[in-house]
């Protein structure tokens, strides 16, 4: 069973490894960790001790909170546990320390060491509350995190400072402002970088605030009066009755039972424009009516809504490592230990060719404070944070970091007929039977409603009938249509040429109705195409990536749309499993993206290189693909495109940043040429740098 837990007190990718290495330990699989969220995914076993494994975790120096839920409202934390308070307790301090420091200003009791250790004695002891701490216990359990090189760099220089002060040698050993520098600063880079994290995720958290709302629930009294009261939606259960007034936010998934209103979905879709929705219809969680008034009844709570599903979805996406982020992975594992060698290195090799101690050991407290493996670990969540957010909020569902990274490669796109380059509405344009009109109506009725096809769809609107037969075995069989049974043993089907028995005259026509084998009827349909399809065709093509028409449909009808579109190639009349066959064939000269809408493209979906369904897609199509597009069209394909691309150098930006920063920052502080002090500020900044550059991810051109 898969678990989700929140966990938090995690500072660096290093944190997130220790984590996944414990719980791989304990028997846990497909652990996910992402340190700059504080989510932890992993499946564990029926019975598993969800008590053993938190204490492990705790054990670690993290403390872990209950299973994920959105986050509506900040918690009130005591005094002096955020890194903000621990920061402006230590800073007065600090700057009193520092004061002594400035030129010409001559200040004669700082110079005092007893002084110096009463201002650096609180800074020190907040610091080892928490640096100390984290340290002890990752090196108890054999997994050193960053807090080790933070507790040995300040250690060393208050101890140092501690032992000049004691033997009466102070001037020459007195080092106490390098430890509150130190630990202040360091304080407020771990301020900077979780602000900086919160704000590649605040995309995600505006639709999490939109899950806690109040709702009007509509109640009955014992006079059996209509009553109306207030009430939190978390307390909603399905079948409740709620009532939803002009301009308010729909609480939770329902479906109108009454009244009719305009709802705004951009939270879900990213498209602004209001959807008219009716009697029947259904009302996502997170929209709001911008006109109308409607009673409802709720068809979805908690974690089975459809918002929660795409904080989940988004979240766990999040969650996942692209392949560029191993490498990175691989040198966070020994990054710790490396630094710790190269700064006890540079301790004795100074001290030998320098022949003083006092410069050797700040040069190798320099090298603890500047190393950051945080900027590594927090180079690819970042980026994939702000592409994942961005892409949210615009109706683009990535179902990993993969998809996200992969997008980028696609050398050509292949595209469904109907439902994807066509809207999927339909209208009849003609029909012809040998039965009787009503009759003819109540048979392809009766086959149509249980099929999720977009052509099935509009003739079951058009043709509703009062009185559908009741078959004694009905299926859907995929590339062929529905096939029935009467109650008499009568075979029907209800669906492409395939379905006519060979001989029989077909012409050119959308659904054919045959009776044991003997066509009765044909109907023909026509359907609108999608508005933003000739631009989305010719993005591509400008970008010099070609596009292939694949399709069920006649050969005839697909050749007309590719030439309305200006598709190059065309490939119609296929099963589901020559769709299959042609996407692997084409997936294996060069990496292929399928575009589809139905049960026919599941197959190809799941098997492209990269596969994109729209959100009307029905259920087993969205779940087969890779990208969902939640607007009802193509219009953000260029973009989710676009989203990989710019994600992907975002990455290597980072990246390049994170490696460059410790392959410079260490030799120059180990060569003396940057004090603790100025390196714990570098430190700190290091990863703000690489948040700044992910979150422009949030305003860039990717188009």
């Amino acid at each position: 069973m898969v678990q989700e837990w929140k966990v938090e007190g995690m500072d660096c990718n290093t944190c997130a490894i220790n984590i996944h290495k414990y719980l791989e330990k304990q028997g846990m699989k497909n652990v996910k960790v992402n340190f700059a969220t504080g989510d932890v995914i992993f499946e564990a076993e029926e019975g598993y001790s969800r008590e053993k494994i938190s204490n492990g975790i705790t054990g670690l120096g993290y403390s872990v909170a209950d299973r994920l839920e959105p986050v509506t409202e900040t918690k009130k934390k005591p005094f002096l546990s955020t890194h903000l308070q621990r920061f402006w307790f230590c800073l007065p301090f600090t700057a009193i320390l520092m004061l002594h420091m400035i030129p010409g200003l001559h200040i004669h009791w700082l110079m005092n060491p007893w002084v110096q250790l009463s201002l650096s004695l609180p800074v020190y002891l907040v610091g080892m509350s928490f640096f100390g701490r984290s340290a002890y216990k990752s090196l108890r359990n054999g997994m050193p995190n960053m807090n080790v090189l933070i507790t040995m760099g300040s250690s060393a220089a208050f101890i140092y400072s501690l032992y000049g002060t004691l033997s009466g040698q102070a001037e020459q050993y007195m080092f106490y402002e390098t430890t509150a520098t130190i630990i202040t600063l360091v304080f407020l880079g771990n301020y900077l970088e979780d602000a900086s994290i919160a704000s590649t995720q605040r995309e995600l958290n505006k639709l999490a605030k939109s899950q806690k709302v109040m709702a009007n629930m509509i109640a009955f009294d014992d006079q059996h009066q209509e009553q109306i009261f207030p009430v939190e939606n978390t307390q909603l259960r399905v079948g409740d009755l709620i009532l939803i007034k002009n301009g308010e936010q729909v609480p939770i998934d329902c479906k109108i039972l009454s009244g009719e209103a305009h709802a705004n979905e951009a939270i879900i879709t990213g498209e602004s424009t209001p959807v008219h929705k009716f009697k029947k219809d259904t009302l996502i969680g997170g929209s709001y009516l911008t006109d109308g008034t409607v009673k409802a009844q709720v068809t979805a709570i908690g974690q089975d809504t459809v918002l929660s599903g795409i904080i989940n979805m988004v979240r766990k996406a999040q969650g996942e490592k692209p392949p560029v982020q191993k490498l990175a992975d691989k040198i966070s594992a020994i990054f710790i230990p490396t630094v710790l060698v190269i700064a006890l290195a540079t301790l004795v090799v100074n001290w030998f060719i320098l022949d003083a101690f006092t410069p050797a050991l700040m040069r190798s407290i320099a090298v603890l404070v500047i190393a950051c493996p945080c900027a590594m670990g927090l180079a690819t969540p970042a980026a994939i944070a702000v592409g994942m957010g961005r892409a949210a909020k615009n109706g683009i569902l990535f179902r990993n970091a993969t998809s996200l990274e992969t997008f980028r490669e696609i050398k050509q796109v292949v595209f469904d007929k109907t439902g994807t380059l066509t809207t999927g509405k339909f209208k009849i344009s003609g029909f012809h039977s040998t039965l009787e009109e009503k009759e003819f109506q109540r048979l392809v009725y009766s086959l149509e409603k249980f099929s999720n096809h977009p052509i099935a769809r509009s003739i079951t609107e058009t043709w509703k009938s009062a009185g559908p037969i009741n078959w004694a075995k009905i299926e859907e069989v995929k590339g062929y249509g529905m096939k029935a049974t009467d109650k008499e043993g009568k075979v029907y089907w209800a669906g492409s040429y395939k379905v006519v028995p060979a001989g029989q005259e077909t012409g050119q026509h959308n659904v054919f109705i045959t009776r044991d084998e003997e066509l009765i009827g044909w109907i023909d349909v026509e359907d609108e195409v999608r508005p933003e399809a000739k631009s989305v065709i010719d993005f591509f093509h400008r970008k010099n990536i070609p596009t292939i028409l694949l399709s069920g449909d006649k050969k005839d009808k697909c050749e007309a749309l590719a030439k309305q579109l200006g598709i190059p190639t065309v490939i119609a009349e296929q099963t589901p499993q020559q769709k299959l066959d042609k996407i692997e064939a084409l997936n294996a000269a060069i990496p292929t993206a399928m575009v589809g809408d139905g049960i026919n493209d599941a197959p190809a979906l799941a098997k492209a290189t990269i596969g994109v369904s729209l959100s009307e897609a029905s259920q087993i199509a969205v779940e087969s693909a890779h990208v969902v597009l939640m607007n009802k069209g193509l219009r953000n394909l260029p973009m989710a495109l676009g989203l990989g691309k710019h994600t992907y150098i975002t990455i290597k930006e980072n990246l390049f940043w994170a490696f460059a920063y410790n392959i410079v920052a260490i030799p120059v502080a180990a060569l003396g040429f940057l004090t603790p002090t100025f390196g714990a500020l570098v430190m700190g900044l290091s990863d703000v740098v690489l948040a700044i550059n992910s979150g422009r991810l949030f305003v860039k051109k990717v188009v």
